[in-house]
């Protein structure tokens, strides 16, 4: 301070040491950088710890989406393995389907096959047997077994014709009574019963009269008629009224035996006859003179 007179007084404050104080000001600006500098440090290395667990956790969630799309795609392939697997199995069920109705058809066709042999072998024995002998009560017992055993029928009559007297005669019968048998007159007027014109009919116009479906066994007509023939000439008529209990109706080969009987009844029967009425002589080899005169040798003539 400067006193009255103008000169300089000295200040009672202590001098400053400048050289302290910038050691002080830079201790302590060096000191804040430092901190600044550590706590900068601390934030980087909290911050670089926080990047490092956000990528390992974007890592794992990588690894997690690469797995799942893995199983996406590993599902993918097994839906296609899946569709691939239903298409072969489809075609397989296809093949199986086919097969099984070729198998069906082929058993259905063996059946049948089976089926027509026994007919055939039916057909077969029942030939055989009416021919296997030309003696008229043999013969006639053939048809009854016949009728019987093949056909199935449990009442029934076989009729001849008598052309002296223009009737039909039953020779044979079974669940029928004497007066159910009387001769059937034919060629003249109907007699007003129905079963008894249905096989004059039958016998005149050689045309069976077979009854189809299911028979009624209350029924008061014969279920079949069948006209026995030789050379397109009716000689008698087999008349089956009812068939066994087992039998409802008749089947498929009951038609070929019909057709059968028909023919080789009446063959079988009007052999036995003639060889009956000649009592049981067989004609010499006269009888088929004329018929091959080239092979034949001559008959001697008397002198």
């Amino acid at each position: 301070m400067m006193d009255k007179k103008g000169k300089g007084r000295r200040s009672d404050r202590p001098p400053v040491d400048l050289a302290a104080q910038l050691k002080m000001q830079r201790e302590s600006f060096v000191s804040t950088f430092f901190k600044k500098g550590a706590e900068f440090t601390e934030e980087l290395v909290t911050e670089n710890d926080r990047l490092r667990a956000a990528l390992v956790d974007a890592e794992r969630d990588n690894a997690a989406l690469r797995t799942q799309l893995a199983s996406d795609e590993a599902i993918r392939d097994l839906l296609r393995k899946i569709e691939e697997l239903e298409r072969e199995k489809q075609t397989l069920l296809s093949h199986v389907h086919e097969a099984e109705a070729h198998t069906t058809q082929f058993t259905s066709r063996h059946a049948q096959i089976e089926e027509e042999l026994a007919n055939l072998a039916n057909l077969h024995v029942a030939s055989y047997h009416l021919h296997s002998t030309l003696r008229l009560p043999l013969v006639v017992r053939h048809v009854r077994e016949l009728l019987q055993q093949l056909v199935g029928a449990r009442v029934y009559a076989i009729y001849v014709a008598d052309d002296v007297r223009n009737e039909l005669v039953a020779i044979a019968a079974e669940g029928l009574e004497p007066p159910d048998l009387l001769p059937i007159p034919y060629g003249a007027s109907d007699d007003g019963d129905e079963a008894r014109d249905m096989i004059e009919r039958a016998f005149l116009t050689g045309v069976p009269h077979v009854e189809h479906g299911r028979l009624d066994y209350e029924r008061v007509t014969p279920a079949a008629c069948l006209p026995m023939r030789v050379d397109d000439r009716s000689v008698g008529v087999i008349v089956i009224h009812s068939l066994l209990p087992q039998k409802p109706a008749f089947v498929n080969v009951d038609f070929e035996l019909f057709k059968m009987l028909g023919l080789h009844a009446a063959s079988a029967l009007v052999g036995a006859q003639l060889l009956a009425a000649a009592d049981g002589r067989i004609p010499g080899v006269e009888a088929f003179y004329g018929i091959t005169p080239s092979i034949l040798p001559k008959p001697a003539t008397s002198s």
